[in-house]
């Protein structure tokens, strides 16, 4: 039998983390996120448009290699330079062809990375 998602059904996002208290400030000063909950097993954000993120605690965790959560915007510069402001460091990835900000730029589309205090790596894209 094929399952499909009800029209109303809203996406959560997880992100993994081994020292919540570490990742919390990050997501909740830094990236300006607005903390909706918090419990024994995770903190709860809000990320818009009715979607949430929530940071989960798990012992000993090791963050990936890969993007684990990004955001759209309107303006990369913009954004990075208020990330910069806080104290974000963009990531720059050897023969990667990014430019000296740390932007890769492909087709009209611009994407730069950095990372969380655990190492889970984050997102900016800004399409045409």
């Amino acid at each position: 039998m094929l399952m499909s998602l009800p029209a109303a059904a809203k996406p959560v996002c997880f992100i993994l983390t081994a020292d919540r208290a570490k990742a919390k400030p990050f997501y909740a000063d830094v990236l300006g996120l607005e903390l909706i909950a918090e419990e024994d097993f995770g903190v709860v954000f809000d990320l818009g448009g009715g979607a949430t993120l929530r940071l989960t605690d798990i012992k000993d965790h090791e963050p990936g290699p890969h993007t684990v959560l990004g955001w759209e915007v309107p303006d990369i510069r913009a954004a990075m330079a208020d990330l910069r402001a806080k104290g974000v460091k963009f990531e720059i990835y050897e023969g990667f062809g990014q430019d000296e900000d740390g932007v890769w730029s492909f087709q009209g589309t611009h994407l730069a990375w950095f990372n969380d205090p655990e190492g889970n790596n984050l997102s900016l894209a800004q399409h045409r």
